[in-house]
């Protein structure tokens, strides 16, 4: 893996069934939110679960590597701006989430991104791109691109809007339904179809 983002720009609620399992409604514009690049971690590394913090999910999604730098581009262009697709997870916890209103702490812990290996665009089938997360090689959520209330193309537009995506940047474009917590001893895997996977154990955290 070869990611080095200035900055993850995650977008939620953008599975209608998604935002329904969590109460809450579809946004009327993408509801966007940064997570730290500090948290990446690459497959077969561990996601430690943080200690005291109550319940841990795993968010399988599609994720989207930024080719070269877009500013105010149009939902027409945006694909020429998007580099490669990628396997995310956008690990939160959940608990924390509700209690702070607003989720960097929820989000941004140390090892709450894994990412496999990033495919070109050209060599993806985007009509075709899927994901589907497992747990202990149980099936428990399945996505389709087509599922997005807002699509990549509108994603990439709507963000450049706001702030200057440059290369290498990510945007995790939501999480389909099915989300559920992760324990210690879990392995979480996260495919995106004609992409790849990436595979992770979840560990406690131990104190030094």
């Amino acid at each position: 893996m070869n990611v080095q983002p200035s900055k993850i720009v995650c977008v939620g609620r953008n599975y209608a069934k998604h935002a329904a399992e969590l109460g809450n409604e579809v946004p009327a514009e993408p509801l966007i939110f940064l997570k730290p690049p500090s948290a990446i971690i690459a497959a077969g590394e561990e996601i430690v679960i943080p200690e005291g913090v109550g319940r841990v999910d795993f968010e399988g999604e599609i994720g989207v590597v930024v080719g070269k730098r877009a500013r105010k581009v149009s939902e027409a262009e945006a694909w020429e701006y998007v580099g490669a697709i990628i396997p995310a997870n956008d690990v939160t916890a959940r608990d924390l989430q509700r209690s702070d209103g607003q989720w960097s702490r929820a989000k941004g812990f140390d090892t709450f991104c894994p990412l496999g290996s990033p495919v070109p665009l050209s060599e993806v089938d985007v009509d075709a791109v899927g994901v589907t997360t497992r747990v202990n090689g149980e099936v428990r959520q399945e996505g389709s691109i087509t599922d997005l209330v807002f699509s990549i193309p509108f994603l990439v537009a709507h963000i450049s809007r706001i702030m200057t995506l440059e290369p290498g940047d990510l945007i995790l474009t939501g999480t389909p339904d099915g989300v559920g917590p992760l324990s210690p001893g879990d392995v979480v895997e996260v495919e995106v179809t004609g992409v790849g996977k990436v595979r992770n154990p979840a560990v406690a955290e131990t104190r030094r």
